[in-house]
């Protein structure tokens, strides 16, 4: 499907120009920070911010090591019809006593950075310094796998869901929703209680299905998880149905109140998101939580594959010419960043980008061979553990040590939030194909043991014991140098 069926595309050019002849003005450059629930998006822009006003540790971010960004600064919120994305608010978070997690994105956002820097040009330095302001949008990434919806009839959308929640691992999490779907006649004349229970039902399905145990990635519509500000509309009031192949539906009833619900949808919902937003993006960045995926098993490392494949696919990719950057928007690099790296011991580091090149291997090369700069890379955007050998071990192994997020458990233990614990998170296999079929390498006597745990954030006092100015993290100067460092020179 093309963007252009749906974008306006005659109005999208116009408004591109303008923004081209702006940018010529005063230079800008819109980010895109994406990602499916819990990958540390809030996160992610929350210490990108933090590190550039505050002077943080970036030597990979060249303009920044080279000594030639004179100051960083927020400027007001410039889209009156867009939350600002709440920087202070989830760096408060951080900063608390004892310090925790931001709050989850829910909605799209946004805030604007802005880098006065000395150019590499003599020409533009003879000017004076340059400037450039970044638009960072915060969206969710379950937002993107509705693009598929907008060429689907709810029939058809009906059938995939269906059977998807058939399958094996899904059926048992979805086994309240199949049984009144089963029997549901969806001849009957529409009702609005019948349509909330059905709605009710398959959401908690979705729920279970991201549940950590299962670390499934969520099914589209998107917006079922994370409404923003249409929950409880009668758009989001809907469920696939089945009807039988020898029947038409009739005109008022549940099937057709249910199609109804979801072309509104479509049209009121999905639809605006792509064409006011989505499609302005230079840059975009793809958080994914492979981690989660890994511990879920095969069929939720699978089920991730297929919707990173999905989310690549949202994009309007390709090289940009000066001519055409004038009349459409392209995204002209996008990295994918395995978030969550200080959960694992540096020597894991490079295995885990390799298992999200595997990952997306198909969709990668794709991407490639129409000219879209994609780039891969294991970051963590705060970091929330040190690392440690254990010599009593033989051959000893490589630990990470923090405090373990309270009610997360190890074996029987439970914690509270207070104990600083450490954890051999296991290794990743040196085969990428292995990992994701195996996942961690794990001793067979415990493998709770070893499972994965979730670490809450570091004290003011860094990870190695020095208070930091900045928020401490693991190669979000490099992610820096890819999206931004080319328009820094």
């Amino acid at each position: 499907m093309k963007f252009t069926d749906f974008t306006e595309g005659a109005s999208d050019s116009l408004r591109n120009a303008g923004a081209f002849a702006g940018d010529l003005l005063h230079p800008k450059i819109r980010l895109g920070v994406t990602g499916l629930s819990r990958s540390g998006k809030t996160v992610f822009i929350t210490s990108l911010v933090h590190n550039l006003l505050n002077d943080g540790r970036l030597p990979f971010f060249e303009p920044w090591a080279q000594g030639r960004v004179r100051q960083v600064y927020l400027e007001p919120q410039p889209n009156d019809e867009l939350p600002r994305f709440n920087y202070e608010e989830h760096l408060d978070a951080l900063n608390s006593n004892p310090p925790r997690w931001p709050e989850s994105t829910k909605r799209v956002s946004q805030l604007r950075l802005t880098i006065e820097y000395d150019s590499t040009s003599v020409i533009k330095r003879f000017l004076g310094h340059s400037r450039l302001s970044i638009d960072i949008l915060d969206y969710p990434g379950e937002w993107l796998l509705d693009l598929p919806l907008l060429n689907k009839s709810y029939e058809t959308w009906s059938k995939e869901t269906l059977a998807n929640a058939r399958s094996e691992l899904r059926k048992p999490l979805a086994e309240k929703w199949l049984q009144f779907t089963n029997n549901c006649d969806a001849q009957d004349a529409q009702d609005e209680q019948l349509a909330i229970q059905a709605s009710k039902l398959f959401k908690n399905y979705l729920e279970k299905c991201r549940d950590d145990e299962f670390a499934l990635s969520t099914i589209p519509p998107g917006r079922f998880l994370i409404p923003g500000d249409w929950e409880g509309s009668p758009a989001l009031t809907f469920a696939p149905l089945k009807l039988p192949l020898s029947q038409s539906p009739k005109p008022n009833s549940l099937w057709s109140m249910m199609a109804r619900r979801f072309q509104s949808y479509q049209s009121l919902i999905a639809k605006p998101f792509f064409r006011d937003h989505f499609v302005h993006l230079d840059r975009q960045i793809v958080l994914v939580d492979a981690l989660q995926a890994l511990n879920g098993g095969p069929q939720a490392v699978q089920d991730l594959e297929h919707v990173l494949t999905e989310i690549l696919g949202c994009f309007r990719t390709g090289r940009h010419s000066w001519l055409s950057r004038l009349w459409s928007k392209k995204i002209e690099r996008i990295l994918f960043a395995a978030t969550k790296a200080d959960h694992l011991h540096h020597s894991s580091h490079d295995r885990l980008e390799a298992v999200l090149e595997k990952l997306m291997e198909h969709a990668l090369r794709r991407a490639r061979l129409q000219g879209t700069d994609v780039k891969s890379l294991v970051l963590s955007a705060v970091r929330a553990t040190s690392e440690a050998t254990a010599l009593e071990f033989d051959p000893p192994k490589s630990c990470v040590i923090g405090i373990p997020v309270a009610g997360e458990r190890i074996g029987g233990k439970k914690f509270d939030g207070t104990e600083n614990i450490a954890v051999f998170p296991g290794d990743l296999p040196g085969n990428p194909e292995k990992a994701l079929t195996d996942g961690f390498s794990r001793p067979e006597q415990d493998e709770e043991l070893y499972r994965f745990i979730r670490f809450r954030p570091p004290d003011r006092s860094s990870v190695d014991g020095n208070t930091f100015q900045s928020i401490p993290h693991i190669r979000l100067d490099r992610a820096l140098q890819y999206l931004l460092g080319d328009r820094l020179k």
